[in-house]
């Protein structure tokens, strides 16, 4: 499901960034693709929720290790806190990008708004990735 909200980000991106430049109407296939990206997200909130309490790097890590255990451990915390917490944000603003398309606003300022929170979202979501060249999330060299 990342890759579908990612690439769903970028399209309502583009969509949003061309409806500004070329001045047009908000469109059903504007709604549309924001309603889509909305589902996939609130359903991969919903799976990470549920992994975070099931699993073992969510609410088990900080039951084990205790709050500040994990607060001075890099990866246990960007795991347990600092992912999870960036994600919400992210599925709030894709949430309130997809509610200004539904505003009685002129287009111009639907494309504008829309832009803006799916532009921060897909930036939260960029940095909350563990991505394999983070050190803090997936070590490149492990047991150096």
């Amino acid at each position: 499901m990342r890759w579908v909200i990612l690439i769903l980000l970028v399209v309502t991106i583009i969509k949003a960034l061309s409806g500004i430049i070329g001045k047009r109407q908000y469109t059903s296939g504007d709604k549309k693709t924001a309603l889509f990206l909305m589902i996939s997200a609130h359903i991969t909130l919903l799976i990470g929720i549920y992994q975070w309490v099931v699993g073992p790097w969510g609410l088990k890590l900080i039951q084990s290790m205790g709050m500040a255990g994990v607060m001075k451990d890099a990866s246990a915390r960007f795991f347990a806190i600092e992912h999870t917490t960036t994600m919400l944000i992210a599925i709030v603003l894709i949430t309130i990008g997809r509610a200004v398309g539904k505003k009685s606003i002129s287009p111009e300022k639907k494309h504008k708004r829309s832009f803006a929170f799916f532009l921060i979202s897909f930036v939260l979501v960029m940095i909350s990735i563990p991505w394999p060249f983070r050190q803090v999330a997936r070590p490149l060299f492990p047991g150096m």
